[in-house]
């Protein structure tokens, strides 16, 4: 896999983009970019990868990043493998992305006085922030509306309005740890790629970190310390939270008992299991399903 880890994006002649998104999967390419990005998922299910945060992800899930924080959704394993006699508009994903420059507006734009609290936000989606509540419902209107608006006026104003109204939601949580900066450098881009990769497909499984190591071409110690300082954890818990992060989606569908789901996410006891989730989430399974349901 030869993929550059620094996404460019297209030059255009507008101030920022607007993409609608309809393919059979999310890029699954682990990459990060000098732009922001507001991204609403509208279908698709899968996890997702944002800086030190792996968090399931489904349509609704409103997520705005800063400038150069690496993030991945990865579309779970059955949009990739698709059967000859399926049908196409049942796997398909979805959703709405906007991409904007710091100086999209001007190189002082958002240090005057009347952008305050917009600057505030900029600064805020360094660490990545998702929405819940009203706020996602209001503002998936507001992004399939933009998203339909012709280059112009009007599509700026109401770009500036969305973004307005974040600043006053109080419903959003941060994504990242405070401490995450991105230290991955894209000449690595190979080497990550492979151990996403390879986890994202053998998470169920008894993952061997000599195997990994391997795959990454180091010793089992170096690639330990390679990983804790790209990924701000060290292996196990990025396998841990992969693996939790499965059994939250298999929670959510509500077709599998918690043994179950605890056997498929790749834990070999139901103590051990119980005592990760709590760790990682703050919740038990059936607290998660019942905060869930809430929502």
């Amino acid at each position: 896999m030869k993929q550059p880890l620094r996404k460019d994006l297209e030059p255009v002649a507008a101030s920022f983009i607007v993409k609608e998104l309809v393919e059979p999967h999310f890029d699954p390419n682990w990459h990060f970019h000098p732009h922001y990005q507001l991204f609403l998922v509208e279908k698709g299910t899968g996890t997702r990868f944002i800086g030190d945060s792996i968090k399931p992800f489904g349509p609704g899930d409103l997520v705005f990043l800063g400038p150069n924080l690496p993030h991945l959704w990865r579309s779970d394993q059955v949009y990739f493998d698709r059967q000859p006699d399926s049908n196409p508009a049942e796997l398909i994903t979805r959703g709405i992305v906007v991409y904007f420059t710091e100086d999209f507006l001007g190189p002082d734009f958002f240090e005057k006085q009347e952008m305050t609290p917009l600057r505030q936000l900029l600064n805020q989606s360094r660490q990545g922030l998702e929405w819940m509540g009203p706020t996602r419902g209001q503002a998936e209107k507001a992004l399939k509306n933009l998203s339909k608006q012709p280059v112009g006026f009007q599509r700026v104003i109401s770009l500036l309005t969305l973004l307005n109204d974040l600043t006053l939601a109080t419903d959003f949580r941060y994504l990242t740890s405070p401490g995450y900066t991105n230290t991955v450098k894209p000449a690595e881009t190979d080497r990550m790629q492979l151990v996403h990769d390879y986890v994202l497909g053998h998470f169920p499984d008894d993952l061997s970190l000599d195997t990994v190591a391997d795959l990454a071409g180091m010793t089992s110690p170096a690639f330990c310390r390679y990983f804790k300082a790209r990924a701000n954890k060290t292996f196990s818990e990025f396998v841990s939270e992969v693996r939790i992060g499965h059994a939250c989606k298999l929670l959510m569908n509500g077709k599998l008992n918690i043994t179950q789901i605890s056997f498929e996410s790749g834990f070999r006891t139901l103590s051990n299991f119980n005592r990760q989730f709590k760790d990682i989430t703050g919740q038990t399974p059936s607290g998660y399903v019942k905060t869930y349901r809430r929502l």
